[in-house]
């Protein structure tokens, strides 16, 4: 019965343009009411799950460890999966340690625009970059490292931080018919965020799984975050919305 009501429903939707409006990622969600059944046309973005970023590491968010076992139980959902890693050289331009008088968390102008000052962190090759030990994702195929030219940042796993240089996900993705991504991991105010609007930019639609990611929260990063991905149009979602097919 609740097999035949959901093809009437996609049957109707094809009938009135909603395929195409939608895409087929979305038209699952829309035929099955809050769950969400990720299909072919689906990919988990998991952003920036390192050492780095778990207490004990260089710059550690408050409860990011809670989130591996979030995305590990979402990663059998889901036959796509992504992995970001920052991946920064020593002395990088956004460390706080290349401005002199510069601290942790104070501002500078870089050629880009304004630029977050972190700790020292994420340097290539080191244990502070690897991935969590206990990620669990079995079927990740690609991993995007970004933040590796020495002058520029990189939150977003499609851009870097002047908003032109690509790093190739975007094409990786059309290339696989994906249209819809699920961003989880960490930070959500900053390279979840600018993941998840840069993928609606890049014609995809996007989730941001709330209760898989975990924030730095910076001066009301985290509010002024959630705003600019809801005018982006990035969809605000739990871990349990998101279903076994």
């Amino acid at each position: 019965m609740v097999e035949n009501h959901r093809r009437t429903l996609i049957k109707a939707a094809g009938a009135f343009g909603i395929v195409q409006l939608l895409g087929l990622g979305s038209l699952r969600a829309f035929a099955a009411g809050n769950a969400i059944r990720p299909g072919s046309g689906s990919a988990l973005i998991v952003v920036d799950v390192q050492n780095c970023f778990i207490d004990g590491g260089t710059l550690p968010v408050k409860g990011g460890a809670d989130v591996v076992p979030v995305i590990n139980a979402l990663a059998s959902k889901f036959d796509n999966i992504v992995i970001t890693q920052d991946w920064h050289t020593a002395g990088h331009a956004s460390f706080a340690s290349a401005h002199p008088g510069k601290k942790p968390f104070e501002t500078a102008q870089l050629s880009y625009g304004t630029q977050v000052l972190w700790p020292d962190h994420c340097v290539q090759g080191t244990d502070d970059a690897a991935l969590d030990k206990d990620l669990k994702l079995p079927t990740a195929q690609v991993i995007i490292r970004k933040g590796y030219h020495k002058d520029m940042d990189s939150y977003s796993a499609f851009e870097e931080a002047d908003h032109k240089t690509k790093t190739g996900l975007s094409a990786y993705l059309k290339q696989r018919h994906i249209d819809t991504v699920f961003v989880t991991g960490l930070a959500t105010d900053f390279c979840v965020a600018w993941t998840a609007m840069d993928a609606r930019k890049a014609g995809f639609k996007a989730y941001v799984i709330e209760d898989a990611t975990r924030a730095i929260d910076l001066n009301g990063s985290l509010a002024a975050a959630w705003k600019s991905m809801d005018r982006a149009g990035v969809k605000r979602i739990q871990s349990k919305d998101v279903v076994s097919a």
